[in-house]
């Protein structure tokens, strides 16, 4: 049977891959946007922000399954908790939550405003799920293009990276949100651990390119937990995306 399911991030990166599985799916979908836009594509836009919390209560009225993508710098946790409030007075089913891989575990002001968010949907009366992934390909690259500006390039000694695919990200949670509301679902990665400077030596031979790479010592709490690999998933319960990091730059810079 069709739902209704409003995708907040809906134009985003993985939005961009989750609206149109939906919509192949057969479901009614409704993207919660900041700014007006014209409905088009089978897709009704709806206009709210989550840091206001007065317009979310419409845009999340008639929803079957709230799944929440939307996210930033700082934020987000008010952001779920305003939108966990609304779900929950309007009788939405299943809530869907994305968050980071290692929320609960990397000393850094962004991955406690994901762990925040995780708890905000644990503690909103409705029935969720919840999944943390992997830094996305998308944004490697948009690190590799801009460090790759620079004449000579500093890269944090012992920062790795497990990046994963927004396709099969978009995948794993469309499955997700379709099927019955599972709690926390085990992370997603991608199917390589890489050092920082594999990826970024990866992607200036791919662009013909030549930079000096020079280590750099990473201080700190967050230096340590990085070091230790608490961004990643590493225990073999992780589900692992299909597509590389080679895979993606082949088909990006093709």
């Amino acid at each position: 049977m069709a739902s209704t399911i409003l995708v907040t991030g809906g134009t985003g990166t993985l939005g961009g891959h989750v609206v149109p599985r939906l919509l192949a799916e057969g479901h009614r979908v409704r993207v919660l946007s900041r700014h007006d836009r014209e409905d088009i594509g089978g897709i009704e836009y709806v206009t709210a922000d989550l840091l206001r919390p007065g317009g979310i209560d419409l845009a999340v009225e008639g929803a079957d399954i709230v799944l929440h993508l939307a996210g930033g710098p700082k934020g987000d946790d008010e952001a779920t908790r305003n939108l966990a409030g609304a779900a929950s007075r309007a009788g939405v089913r299943h809530l869907v939550y994305v968050s980071v891989i290692g929320a609960d575990r990397v000393p850094l002001s962004w991955f406690g405003t994901k762990k925040e968010a995780e708890q905000a949907v644990r503690t909103s009366g409705i029935p969720w799920t919840a999944l943390r992934a992997a830094q996305f390909h998308d944004l490697i690259l948009l690190l590799c293009q801009k460090t790759a500006r620079l004449p000579v390039v500093p890269v944090p000694a012992g920062l790795r990276f497990q990046p994963v695919d927004a396709r099969d990200v978009a995948d794993r949670l469309v499955q997700l949100a379709l099927g019955d509301p599972t709690g926390q679902a085990p992370d997603l990665a991608g199917p390589k651990v890489y050092e920082l400077g594999d990826l970024i030596r990866t992607y200036l031979q791919a662009r013909g390119t030549r930079r000096l790479l020079v280590p750099v010592p990473m201080p700190g709490k967050a230096g340590r937990a990085y070091r230790a690999g608490d961004n990643l998933s590493l225990d073999g319960t992780a589900t692992l995306g299909e597509r590389t990091w080679e895979d993606f730059l082949a088909e990006r810079l093709r």
